[in-house]
């Protein structure tokens, strides 16, 4: 089973959000990420090389972008934002990751 941890700007990013989608949010992250994070599946990807993170967890418009450490069995979470279209959207301002 793998720690979970949420950087400074992860927690302001999910902060951004109401309430009720930060529980979204955080539910999966636990579900999902605690056991076998770097499995792809229809909602895990391993990302193209960029500067924010490795992995991107999909919660329908919600996205997490994580990096994993395998030797010691941590999920940190980078950035939590939506995806409308193909844009980013981190805190309603658009990004490139």
């Amino acid at each position: 089973m793998y720690t979970i941890e949420l950087t400074e700007t992860a927690r302001t990013d999910l902060q951004w959000f109401r309430k009720n989608e930060q529980n979204i949010i955080l539910d999966a992250i636990r579900q999902r990420l605690w056991h076998e994070p770097t499995i792809t599946n229809r909602n895990r990807k391993r990302l193209r090389p960029n500067s924010s993170a490795t992995w991107e967890l999909r919660i329908g418009q919600y996205r997490v972008l994580y990096d994993v450490d395998s030797a010691v069995r941590i999920v940190t979470i980078q950035r939590i934002g939506e995806k409308r279209g193909n844009q980013f959207f981190f805190r309603g301002q658009q990004e490139d990751i």
